[in-house]
């Protein structure tokens, strides 16, 4: 998001933490990227519905169409909207500049990844007329769609923190990207045959079943079908949680270095 600026220090140094994270929102209000992520979300949500989850001909009065596809959206879009926050610190010389003020590591790296999971959830949160849709057409199980949406919500955020680890491993957007496009895309489909089936028969049982243990796509189905057991949120916030540790790790060595 947009470099650190002199006009900017003050706010930082008094209140770190509130200076990045409004730095960073700020910033999604004025970066056509952001803009895109929010419209093409937005449009590619809508048009997946009702052409390829067929929501009208499947004649049920439910959301499943809808949050069919979040994941596939997710992986493109959140890379793309995350790759900026530390590849473009590094690229422009803010990095260092932000590093040397009072600010801990941390701080600077939930502020970022937070600002960007609100402006994530104010997309999402724009699809309410789905919900209104469905509901004006019957009777759908509204505890099986707030489920789905707190599950989409989570999901976003772990995509997010992976992302966020992997740009500041970078200068470039464009390989930011790439990695966690690669890295979100593994994570979703650890539980897959494609992945699972080379590794039985090779006969690595244990190591099949905890990749399947680390599936984005499985335990987001698991919250999907309307059930918000412990295990699956528990997943997501681990998964946010160690991805942000790892960013600290890593800024924490630069900053030592």
């Amino acid at each position: 998001m947009p470099a650190v600026t002199s006009s900017a220090t003050t706010e930082l140094r008094g209140k770190p933490f509130r200076g990045v994270f409004l730095r960073e929102l700020h910033g999604y209000l004025i970066t056509p990227v952001a803009w895109l992520f929010a419209v093409i979300f937005l449009l590619a949500a809508g048009a997946f519905t009702f052409y390829l989850g067929a929501f009208f001909e499947r004649g049920q009065a439910d959301l499943d169409p809808f949050f069919r596809f979040h994941p596939w959206l997710y992986l493109v879009l959140v890379p793309a909207l995350a790759m900026r926050l530390w590849a473009e610190e590094r690229r422009s010389g803010t990095l260092e500049l932000l590093l040397t003020l009072p600010i801990r590591t941390w701080q600077a790296v939930l502020a970022k990844f937070l600002a960007a999971w609100v402006y994530i959830g104010c997309a999402l949160a724009l699809t309410f007329p789905m919900w209104l849709t469905v509901n004006y057409l019957g009777h759908p199980d509204n505890g099986v769609i707030l489920a789905s949406y707190i599950g989409s919500f989570l999901m976003a955020g772990a995509y997010l923190a992976i992302s966020e680890c992997l740009s500041v491993l970078t200068r470039s957007q464009v390989i930011a990207f790439i990695l966690a496009l690669a890295v979100c895309f593994l994570f979703l489909l650890a539980g897959d045959p494609l992945i699972q089936q080379p590794l039985l028969a090779l006969g690595s049982n244990r190591v099949a079943d905890a990749l399947s243990d680390l599936s984005l796509l499985a335990h987001f189905q698991a919250i999907a079908r309307g059930v918000l057991d412990f295990a699956d949120v528990a997943y997501f916030l681990l998964t946010i949680v160690a991805w942000l540790a790892a960013n600290v790790l890593i800024l924490d060595v630069r900053r030592g270095g």
